[in-house]
């Protein structure tokens, strides 16, 4: 099967979260399962300062708007992958520093729906074929809002590939005026309630939805979720009427990054069978001492990190006002690395200089920070509203760190709550509340901190945690069932 990803970013290339990682793991997947798999992105400067030498294929215009762009089609080769990394590049678009989606100030780049446009454009595009290769995609898998017009585009192409559309959080829409349609010269027949209309403006995420021939998000449970009034945005009666064409697949994990046997960011190498407890020991005094934590600190003593954007969304605010009462009643130390509202940002650094030796945070983002932060916690806070799917969960439990969950999206279906019946049955992996209270996620940690004193128990908690099904096999595998139905119901 040849399968063409289209995506706004991807890892190791440019990255800003979840789905960077997943548009990184996920054609590497399908590619050993012996699947002809190339990903196309934008020309960031950023992507073009990291990849070996690319060279031009070819270039053509995109009409229709009101100011007209030459689209040149790179192709870098990278990491022996051979014809892999395709890259749109328009340099008036996309050269440009920092982040793919806003300024360094922090608004939208004001011109991103004229950005995502091209780019969506120019992938229809390539289904037609690559200049100087005999080589057309079978299937086009497009992620999130930034290609939600790939499959609306190739609506008007006959014959065509078949399209999937992945959501991986609905909370980013990629929602725009009327005036930005009719600026981008997308057909007049597209403005209505049926396609990509949606409260007075242009949605990219539903162009996504109601073109594609098949629609998934990152989990079962977040599938379900995202059908009710509590977490579809206003997309849930849209979401319900695609049936059996919605459907959530797990997200799994690049299990060769993130492995603590081999990862060289720590500074002992475990697995569940071979030096865990030593190896965690090891790496949490390791942590500790980054951390600054003065030498009258209890390393015995339970310690519990946190790695995500500082946002409601994550409840970062629960935690701020939980860490208070777990440093007064609880023998327990934290970690913190993320960044996100500044007000958050200012009241966890407030926590940190009331509570020294107790609470270290890193504003910011750091993948060597992130991996230890992984194999030193014994405890790994996750209390998110919601969450499609969520990696630092599998991280996590990789790592035999275990994590303290909401029961909501992806964390619902990767973590088993620690109760009597599943400790005995060895099936535990974690903790879970299901109440968006700081009361469920203080009991939930008082939980946790129990069993940490049973040290028979949580050992066994651990090696259950690592042996995880984390990868990307079983996951991939259920993607290219839905392939093959896409390609069945465009050649009907």
């Amino acid at each position: 099967m040849k399968i063409l990803l289209a995506a706004s970013e991807a890892f190791p290339f440019i990255k800003t979260g979840g789905l960077g990682d997943v548009v990184h793991s996920l054609p590497l997947a399908l590619k050993q399962l012996g699947h002809d798999v190339r990903l196309v992105l934008p020309a960031y400067r950023d992507v073009l300062a990291g990849v070996e030498s690319p060279t031009e294929l070819g270039s053509w215009m995109i009409p229709g708007m009101k100011r007209s762009h030459k689209v040149i089609l790179l192709q870098a080769h990278q990491n022996g992958l051979g014809d892999y990394l395709y890259l749109i590049h328009v340099p008036a678009l996309f050269d440009r520093p920092g982040n793919p989606y806003v300024h360094e100030e922090g608004y939208d780049w004001p011109d991103n729906a004229e950005r995502f446009t091209v780019f969506s454009r120019a992938v229809a595009e390539m289904a037609r074929g690559l200049p100087g290769k005999k080589w057309l995609p079978d299937v086009i898998h497009c992620h999130d809002w930034q290609t939600g017009l790939v499959p609306a585009f190739l609506s008007l192409q006959q014959p065509r590939p078949a399209t999937v559309f992945t959501i991986h959080n609905l909370a980013y829409d990629g929602h725009f005026s009327q005036q930005n349609f009719i600026d981008l010269g997308l057909p007049a027949s597209w403005w209505s309630v049926e396609y990509v209309e949606f409260y007075g403006g242009l949605s990219m995420l539903k162009a996504g939805m109601v073109f594609a021939d098949r629609v998934t998000t990152v989990s079962p449970t977040y599938a379900k979720e995202i059908c009710t009034p509590a977490f579809g945005y206003r997309y849930e009666g849209i979401l319900r009427s695609l049936g059996t064409k919605l459907s959530g697949i797990l997200n799994g994990i690049d299990l060769t990054i993130w492995n603590p046997e081999t990862d060289t960011y720590l500074a002992k190498n475990y697995s569940a069978k071979k030096q865990c407890t030593a190896g965690k020991a090891k790496n949490k005094q390791f942590l500790l001492n980054r951390a600054g934590f003065n030498k009258t600190v209890d390393k015995t003593a339970p310690l519990m990190g946190f790695i995500g954007r500082l946002v409601e969304q994550k409840g970062i605010d629960m935690i701020i006002r939980t860490a208070p009462v777990l440093f007064e009643t609880s023998n327990v130390n934290m970690v913190i690395l993320g960044s996100g509202h500044m007000a958050y940002e200012a009241e966890i650094q407030q926590l940190a200089e009331d509570y020294p030796g107790r609470l270290y945070v890193h504003i910011g983002y750091s993948e060597e920070l992130a991996h230890q932060i992984e194999a030193g916690c014994d405890i790994f806070l996750m209390p998110s509203r919601f969450e499609p799917c969520g990696l630092n969960q599998m991280y996590s439990l990789r790592y035999g760190t275990l994590p303290v969950v909401h029961h909501t999206g992806g964390l619902a279906d990767t973590v088993t709550d620690a109760q009597i019946d599943t400790i005995k049955n060895k099936t535990a992996t974690g903790f879970v509340f299901y109440h968006e209270t700081d009361e469920a996620l203080r009991e939930a940690i008082q939980r946790a901190l129990v069993l940490y004193t049973q040290s028979s128990v949580w050992k066994q908690l651990c090696h259950t945690a690592m042996l995880s099904p984390l990868g990307w096999e079983r996951s991939a595998a259920e993607y290219l069932k839905l392939y093959r139905l896409s390609m069945a119901s465009v050649a009907k």
